[in-house]
């Protein structure tokens, strides 16, 4: 018996083992739309109201729920990514939360977040393209079976999303840390520190130096509030850190304004697909756990 065989007697196994269960299967959907809608206003209004501890548990459900499949499904090459990214994440982590806080230390956090994002971001992309030129059945040119391409694929996409938006999370960790250890940045209130004009307020470091002096030499940027930043520490603030307001006074950064470039603005949308994704590997499976109990506990298979 071929697999297309196979397949098509297990389908029919299935049809007759669900016939006469119409009314048990729309009640089942009812359920999941009904918990959906419920557990996507709860969520809302706890990112709403206490954003803190939204964003740390969601980060420790993204960190935890893929190690606890892995585990169970034997997928020892993510473990071993997962691993290594957890090791260097930890470390830069530690040194981003020490007081008192190395001058080289924010950018040295910036340049490994950064890092990640650009890695996750291409090898996102590559994963994508291998889906597509598989669906328009390219695959056959490269002498590959669809079934594999596919695979690739979508390992590749997966590894891109999921490492970029843990990434990101540590990054507004780290960035918050560090931005309230300088004392420049305050997210509940006033600074604890007055900027001056030539101090960047995201690393702590004269904006210009002399040649012969120590220090940070590279392009600046001013914000539309007028204070100004070295361009890289700004740049990582907003892209990489999620803050999309001045690090000092709060004020609302145009990011439009902050990317002349075209091909930089995919980085938004990027951002923005990263937070979808975060709902979907964090809390879908619990929302899914929750409608296979109550239809445990209501009696339906």
């Amino acid at each position: 018996m071929t697999q297309r065989e196979n397949w098509k007697l297990q389908h029919e196994r299935l049809h007759v083992k669900h016939r006469g269960h119409e009314a048990m299967h729309a009640e089942m959907v009812l359920i999941l739309i009904a918990t959906l809608l419920v557990a996507q206003v709860v969520l809302v209004q706890w990112k709403q109201r206490h954003t803190r501890s939204y964003n740390l548990v969601t980060l420790l459900q993204m960190w935890a729920v893929p190690l606890y499949f892995t585990i169970k499904l034997y997928w020892w090459r993510f473990l071993s990514m997962w691993g290594l990214f957890s090791l260097v994440t930890s470390y830069v982590l530690f040194r981003a939360t020490r007081k008192p806080l190395s001058c080289h230390t924010p950018r040295m956090v910036y340049k490994w977040f950064l890092l990640i994002y650009k890695l996750s971001y291409a090898v996102g992309v590559l994963g994508y393209v291998a889906i597509m030129l598989t669906m328009f059945g390219f695959n056959v040119f490269f002498r590959v079976k669809a079934e594999d391409s596919m695979d690739v694929g979508v390992i590749m996409l997966f590894y891109g999303l999921y490492y970029g938006v843990m990434g990101r999370d540590f990054a507004e960790i780290c960035s918050d840390y560090m931005a309230s250890t300088i004392g420049y940045y305050n997210r509940d209130g006033m600074p604890s520190r007055s900027l001056t004009a030539d101090i960047c307020a995201v690393c702590g470091q004269q904006i210009l130096v002399d040649l012969d002096q120590e220090g940070i030499i590279e392009d600046t940027y001013q914000l539309s509030c007028n204070h100004i930043f070295h361009e890289f520490c700004i740049r990582g603030w907003c892209i990489v850190g999620k803050k999309q307001t001045c690090p000092y006074c709060n004020e609302k950064v145009d990011m439009k304004r902050m990317m002349n470039n075209p091909w930089e603005k995919t980085h938004m949308l990027y951002g923005q697909l990263l937070d979808w994704l975060r709902y979907l590997v964090a809390w879908q499976p619990i929302i899914i756990g929750i409608v296979h109990g109550i239809n445990f506990s209501l009696g339906l298979e």
